[in-house]
């Protein structure tokens, strides 16, 4: 048996590829939409891929799933369970297996039994996975999907707080908790290899090491430990979720319905100084935020490689647009596929940051110090682009918080005849909102260093919220 995890550092996403290395067949768990990358892993292993299998119906990415399943007949494993809404409607014209608790297949020499752990999804499926062609006659490991990552649970309101499923978030804690209560009495030598690491917004509190044992989220898992109290477990893993990017309910509805086929990846074109920007165009700028604010093109919006790419553009863009990207070029192949992952396609053009330099008329964004921002405070709309439980912790007094990747949806609550001060805690999401804000028209300035700025600063206006005024 052989089994590599797939790593995409910008999602925080694994996926798996499981082969048989006796017969030459393979798996891919929980792929991406960009499916060459494992197609090519697969053959400089060996192996050719044969199935394909979900936990569950993504909100983070586009699943790859169905690309596999057209592009080279890969044979289909998905949930049977969790009611009508939540079955993979688009699985018809494919070979294809709908699960049930306790069903198993083979792929090669090594089984695979399903096992139902509703809670962050209602069908959500863990796979346990046993080398019977090794000899093995216990499971060596089990893919928990969203169920549980190393030192977390798989968040259990995301279909209200992304999917707008109203009153459905309690629900779900109660299932997670039974769910929860069945994986802590699988042995403890049993490896866990989850969908996400640290810096995925499905859950709270995820570990970055990359795989764990069922025995040692027993013993640190906080979530684990409170199995014992269904009324504390539940209450515990609904506080305190961070708000899910705005473009995690159209993920849902794609990936049940069917994601666009793409035989292959938008190759941008090159263009110069002489840039001309047609109407309808979105303007991603890749640079950092010092030299997006010292000039930019009008309208662009500043979202840096890594983890607050999607974040930003999946909030921010209009996913039927065509996009320009201001980047280098040797990054431009990785943001494209960045981006398609999340549903934008239409990746037509690209600028590097030198011929940026050269275009007359750029755009300067307005940014100031803490001080100059507390002087301003008393005539500005303080916009706070935190968490809310980050702005619940200590905030600025009379501040409103809209947290950053849900500002797109509540322009309507800002006001268009006074100056507008946005802040974060150090100055990258603020900078992203920054940049939204003043294209839509608002007078904008950033927070120079954010919230950690001001409180450096020895400014008094830092406030735990619902309490008095601390410092001097």
């Amino acid at each position: 048996m052989l089994l590599r995890q797939i790593n995409d550092s910008t999602l925080a996403q694994y996926a798996y590829l499981i082969g048989c290395q006796r017969t030459g067949e393979a798996i891919v768990f929980d792929p991406e939409r960009d499916v060459d990358q494992y197609i090519e892993l697969a053959a400089r292993e060996g192996l050719r891929i044969v199935a394909v299998a979900e936990t569950h119906i993504h909100a983070d990415f586009l699943s790859g799933a169905r690309e596999l399943a057209a592009r080279i007949a890969a044979q289909v494993y998905v949930s049977g369970l969790g009611g009508e809404d939540w079955q993979s409607r688009w699985v018809g014209p494919y070979a294809h297996t709908l699960l049930n608790d306790g069903d198993t297949f083979k792929v090669g020499n090594i089984l695979f039994q399903a096992v139902h752990t509703p809670g962050h999804t209602p069908e959500h499926m863990s796979y346990l996975v046993t080398d019977v062609g090794g000899g093995a006659s216990a499971p060596i490991g089990m893919i928990t999907g969203d169920f549980v990552f190393v030192g977390d649970l798989g968040r259990p309101d995301l279909l209200e707080s992304a999917a707008g499923m109203a009153g459905i978030a309690e629900p779900s804690a109660h299932a997670l908790w039974r769910s929860a209560s069945r994986f802590v009495k699988l042995a403890d030598s049993i490896q866990v290899w989850p969908a996400h690491g640290a810096g995925s917004a499905c859950g709270k509190a995820l570990g970055a090491i990359p795989q764990s044992t069922v025995g040692y989220e027993k013993a640190n898992s906080h979530a684990l430990k409170l199995v014992g109290s269904e009324k504390r477990f539940v209450e515990d893993i609904l506080a305190g979720q961070p708000e899910p990017p705005a473009y995690f309910g159209r993920m849902k509805a794609l990936n049940r319905d069917g994601v666009p086929l793409m035989p292959r990846l938008p190759e941008p074109r090159r263009v110069g100084p002489e840039v001309a920007v047609a109407a309808g165009t979105t303007i991603i700028d890749t640079r950092a935020w010092a030299a997006f604010r010292d000039g930019h093109l009008r309208g662009a919006l500043q979202a840096p490689p890594g983890k607050m790419l999607p974040m930003i553009v999946g909030s921010y863009a209009d996913p039927e647009a065509p996009i320009l990207l201001v980047a280098d070029a040797a990054r431009v192949p990785h943001i494209v596929r960045d981006l398609v992952r999340i549903g934008h396609d239409r990746i037509e053009h690209f600028i590097t940051p030198e011929d940026i330099a050269k275009v007359p008329g750029l755009v300067r964004s307005k940014e100031c110090a803490p001080q100059e921002a507390n002087d301003l405070r008393t005539k500005a709309f303080v916009l706070d682009v935190r968490g809310a439980s980050e702005h619940a912790t200590a905030a600025l007094q009379g501040s409103t918080n809209i947290p950053y990747t849900r500002l797109a949806k509540r322009l309507q609550e800002l006001p268009r005849d006074r100056p507008i001060l946005v802040h974060c805690a150090l100055g990258g999401r603020s900078a992203a909102a920054t940049a939204l804000l003043e294209r839509e028209g608002f007078n904008v300035t950033n927070v120079a260093g954010g919230f950690e700025g001001w409180r450096k600063a020895g400014l008094p206006t830092a406030l735990p919220t619902g309490s008095a005024a601390v410092g001097g």
